[in-house]
């Protein structure tokens, strides 16, 4: 059948891919506004909230790109009419993925004092870190899980079910965040940021198992681990191995940006925390549309269609703007409000209004990047992607942030290498995909 690039069938996908999509920065930004006013230790354990959920979004990213991988593998052999030569490729990706992140998750627990000493915690924020994380990390192979196979419904072009999901972990963690840490008179006592920590552990193992369920009942694509190996696992992996040297490169740009924040001092971090919880927030909104371009596109790619393929570029590149653009309106709108949802500290909130104008203009330069990174996944160009990130950060970030703390331009040189980063990331993307593709379409 035909892929028709339309509004209909491009926001069919995309806003429930962005409700999906939130799931996770979600998490973290509840726990961000619930942990940040509690009556004890508030600003040490919303900036202990803040490294940690750094710390495991970079375990989550950097292994979770296997999600990509199947996502453009499936919708390239669904745009081909040859989905049944793919169906075991699922369950052996999966497999894999979940035993890497166990390895990992086990290797980190002897050593995650060291770590968070390497992110410039110290004293009672330290304490916090160890406690939370504790609790939190086992919640990093069941979000493995859940995205695998989020991807594997994108390329099958449905992104109703992983927003269903998303959608009852959200509130899940909602519920549990103010039940755990404020506990409830005469029956739970106050956990505080354990509490938050346990919240999303038990949504994440919900949001875990629906994703199973809804897998068995809604696709005839079996988790049962067949062999011999699938001939496209190769491919897979390689694809994977690409967005694992990106993710690295990504996350080295969060984890220096919470680095410097927290060497600034403790009202730095907590203002950099509520920032960047904001920042992942608005980028997984946007990158709704990114989720439509890697559905649509990979299946448009293994089509050959690619007049509709460019239309479809331009259609989402311009719904994105379109939501940027309404971001940038309610931030400034609700400019104040907004901090005062995450803190109550009078020093932290004054620390992050001075930079919260940085980041609400920067949303549409982040659109471009986060809607044709999304495309360029699903077209399967992974060996770019992982240049364009080693460059922006290597190249962009890194010597901005650092000849900006020279200047003494302090936490304005963190948000500034951002916004740098961002422009780098956008304008390679669209360079190579005109260079790529506009010659095809001319051709077809």
């Amino acid at each position: 059948m035909k892929t028709v690039v339309s509004f209909n069938t491009i926001n069919n996908l995309a806003i429930p891919a962005t409700i999906a999509g939130i799931a996770e920065p979600l998490l973290s930004i509840t726990d961000t506004a619930i942990v940040g006013n509690i009556p004890k230790d508030s600003l040490e354990s919303l900036a202990a909230a803040g490294i940690v959920g750094s710390f495991l979004s970079m375990l989550i990213w950097i292994l979770g790109q296997t999600r990509s991988s199947i996502s453009a593998i499936i919708s390239q052999y669904l745009g081909a009419g040859r989905l049944d030569e793919v169906k075991a490729l699922p369950a052996q990706a999966i497999f894999f993925n979940i035993l890497l992140s166990i390895v990992i998750l086990l290797s980190t627990v002897f050593i995650v004092e060291d770590i968070f000493r390497l992110l410039e915690a110290s004293g009672k924020i330290l304490e916090l870190c160890i406690s939370y994380y504790g609790i939190r990390v086992w919640g990093f192979p069941l979000t493995l899980f859940t995205f695998a196979i989020f991807g594997i419904f994108r390329g099958l072009q449905n992104t109703f079910w992983p927003m269903l999901i998303a959608i009852i972990g959200a509130l899940l963690n909602v519920v549990l965040d103010i039940v755990l840490v404020y506990g409830i008179e005469g029956f739970i006592d106050a956990m505080y940021l354990e509490g938050a920590a346990w919240a999303s552990l038990i949504s994440q193992g919900v949001m875990a198992i629906m994703a199973f369920v809804m897998l068995v009942i809604k696709t005839d694509i079996s988790l049962k681990l067949r062999f011999p190996l699938h001939p496209e696992l190769g491919r897979l992996v390689v694809m994977s191995l690409n967005l694992f040297v990106r993710a690295l490169a990504l996350n080295a740009a969060l984890v220096l940006a919470v680095r410097e924040a927290t060497a600034l001092g403790d009202k730095y971090i907590g203002a950099h925390t509520i920032a960047i919880n904001l920042w992942l927030f608005a980028a997984f909104f946007i990158d709704g549309y990114g989720a439509a371009g890697n559905i649509m596109g990979g299946r448009l790619l293994g089509a050959k269609d690619y007049t509709e393929l460019w239309r479809l570029a331009k259609k989402i590149i311009q719904y994105g703007l379109v939501v940027s653009l309404a971001l940038v309106a309610c931030g400034f709108t609700f400019y104040r409000p907004i901090g005062r949802i995450f803190s109550n500290e009078v020093i932290v909130l004054e620390t992050f209004y001075s930079i919260f104008f940085i980041l609400i203009l920067g949303l549409p330069m982040n659109t471009i990047a986060f809607v044709f990174d999304g495309l360029f996944k699903g077209l399967g160009e992974m060996k770019y992607l992982r240049n364009v990130l080693l460059s922006a950060t290597f190249l962009g970030f890194i010597p901005t942030l650092y000849i900006g703390i020279s200047l003494g331009w302090g936490f304005y040189a963190i948000w500034i290498a951002f916004t740098v980063w961002m422009v780098v990331r956008g304008w390679a993307l669209v360079w190579k995909f005109r260079r790529k593709f506009r010659p095809l379409v001319q051709n077809a």
